[in-house]
């Protein structure tokens, strides 16, 4: 890697962050439906929910806790606790289609924004990938960024979010632009084709969790 600067730290980050962001999986699904559901505000009200997480996650790892990364009994907990999540909220997000969910044509309800950063956290947590993810690129550059001390750490984080918030708040923007043209059969569906997505990739995560024991 390059000599650190704040600067190149900030743009690379930016356009780094992008190999996770732009990866299907649960957080993409569970943002599409949302948005569908509640209005433009979802997408950044669950990626407000990741950052926290993340943020936490930083903090580990400067303390320490990089050393579990390499641990297979930790990343096969991870894998089984986290699909059995994402099966869970698959299901459920199934059952709302099926019970012939209504689409709502008002914004985001305010009383719900509490519940979309609690889910941006859950759902962040239960991706083994994401956890797979920094434990290579992202735990790479946490300790390039780290040269800088904090304002290194500071720039590194400010961007990778922000390519997170871009990403998400333009799929969400996407979703509610739609919802003019997606009449309330197409919405069900959609909710059931999200719940659907959930499942498959929970029980591929179990199945991954499995294979670290064996």
């Amino acid at each position: 890697m390059p000599e650190a600067t704040i600067w190149i730290i900030l743009t690379t980050s930016f356009i780094v962050g992008f190999t996770g962001a732009l990866m299907p999986g649960p957080l993409l699904a569970f943002t599409i439906g949302q948005s569908a559901r509640y209005g433009f505000q979802a997408g950044p009200l669950v990626v407000l929910g990741h950052a926290i997480l993340e943020l936490s996650l930083v903090v580990a790892l400067v303390l320490g806790l990089s050393r579990f990364f390499n641990n297979e009994l930790f990343l096969s907990i991870v894998g089984l606790a986290g699909g059995t999540v994402l099966v869970f909220m698959g299901l459920s997000t199934v059952r709302q289609g099926w019970l012939r969910a209504t689409l709502p044509l008002s914004g985001t309800d305010i009383r719900k924004g509490g519940a979309l950063v609690l889910s941006g956290i859950v759902v962040s947590v239960s991706n083994p990938f994401w956890i797979i993810w920094w434990a290579t690129i992202g735990l790479t550059y946490l300790l390039w960024s780290a040269k800088l001390g904090l304002p290194g750490l500071a720039a590194f984080f400010t961007s990778h979010i922000a390519s997170d918030l871009v990403w998400y708040s333009l799929v969400a923007f996407i979703v509610v632009k739609g919802r003019k043209i997606i009449s309330d059969n197409v919405y069900r569906w959609f909710l059931i084709i999200c719940g659907l997505a959930l499942v498959g990739l929970g029980v591929y995560f179990i199945i991954s969790g499995i294979k670290y024991l064996t």
